[in-house]
């Protein structure tokens, strides 16, 4: 009984919820009740951690306070999810690898950057249309060789929304830097062609 009770107190502190162990459920607020569910999902250690839409019927803002909790979790408990949402946003935000199915079948695997900008079918295309892809797409993913006329330099991990007005007033070509060192090169035209080939 120690043991379990140690192990519940445990679960508690893991999901924000210390302090609250005595708590009926009609004390708790919509995010803390989404907190017990968590904190019950991983009460049995699973190996595969299985979310089926979690936060779907919570409000916008509790659900990103929800999101940044799960982010936080999966950096401390390094588990394998499989997490189930209609919301690609949401898909985006917190996955890894993104599954898009169809009819109950896998239409496409990858990445979010894969499945944007290498859409494996129209079902996918359409799915993804209305992403943001300044957003979404990293420089590196849209750069070219190195050039040796490049002129300033931008880093390749960065988003583009983040260096798109710098790259886009830029006249010639810009070295693309990872970790000290120049892995490509990118220009506007580039960037323009990129982010506005879905349309």
């Amino acid at each position: 009984l120690a043991e379990r009770n140690a192990r519940a107190l445990e679960i508690i502190d893991l999901v924000g919820l210390h302090g609250r162990g005595d708590y009926y459920p009609r004390e708790l607020s919509g995010g803390q009740q989404q907190r017990v569910g968590i904190g019950r999902s991983l009460a049995v250690e699973p190996d595969v951690w299985f979310l089926d839409e979690p936060f779907s019927a919570l409000d916008a803002l509790i659900r990103r306070e929800m999101q940044d909790e799960f982010l936080r979790l999966q950096s401390t408990l390094q588990k394998t999810i499989v997490f189930i949402t209609h919301d690609f946003d949401e898909a985006i935000r917190l996955a890894d690898r993104i599954a898009i199915m169809r009819d109950g079948v896998i239409d496409q695997l990858g990445t979010a950057e894969e499945l944007i900008t290498n859409p494996g079918s129209e079902y996918v295309a359409a799915f993804t249309k209305n992403v943001s892809r300044a957003k979404l797409l990293r420089v590196h993913t849209l750069m070219g060789p190195p050039a040796t006329d490049a002129e300033g330099e931008v880093d390749g991990k960065v988003h583009v929304a983040s260096v798109a007005r710098r790259i886009l007033s830029s006249p010639g070509t810009l070295r693309v830097v990872e970790d000290g060192e120049v892995v490509g090169s990118i220009t506007a035209e580039q960037v323009t062609e990129a982010l506005f080939e879905a349309e």
